[in-house]
């Protein structure tokens, strides 16, 4: 018996908007029937799906412990992109020989874009 990684949830305000946003940042759709309370996002080429559902608490105030780590080899370009989509940058790194930017989606949870060689 083994272990498959299925989905990614997170919690959000508004599932269907931030869905949307995931789903352009991975170059995908939202999966049909998706709405403001859960949506899905599955990622073309395989992997796990990301699930979004709406609930009732407040935005967290503090960096979320857990977060995506993407890559790309065409870096700046997709940085502008994902800005231009909604993320907001937090702050560049180059540490370990790996060079990467922190951004926030629009609901504020935190993943990074590295620089893929």
């Amino acid at each position: 018996m083994s272990v498959t990684l299925e989905q990614i949830a997170v919690d959000c305000a508004d599932a269907l908007a931030l869905a949307t946003f995931w789903a352009q940042v991975l170059e995908t759709e939202v999966d049909a029937g998706g709405n403001q309370y859960a949506a899905t996002v599955n990622k073309a080429g395989g992997g796990p799906a990301m699930m979004f559902l709406k609930v009732p608490e407040q935005p967290s105030e503090i960096k979320n412990r857990f977060h995506l780590d993407l890559s790309s080899s065409d870096w700046a370009a997709e940085v502008d992109r994902l800005v231009a989509l909604g993320a907001k940058r937090q702050g560049e790194f180059s540490e370990y020989g790996v060079h990467w930017i922190t951004l926030t989606d629009p609901e504020g949870n935190v993943f990074d874009l590295a620089e893929a060689h």
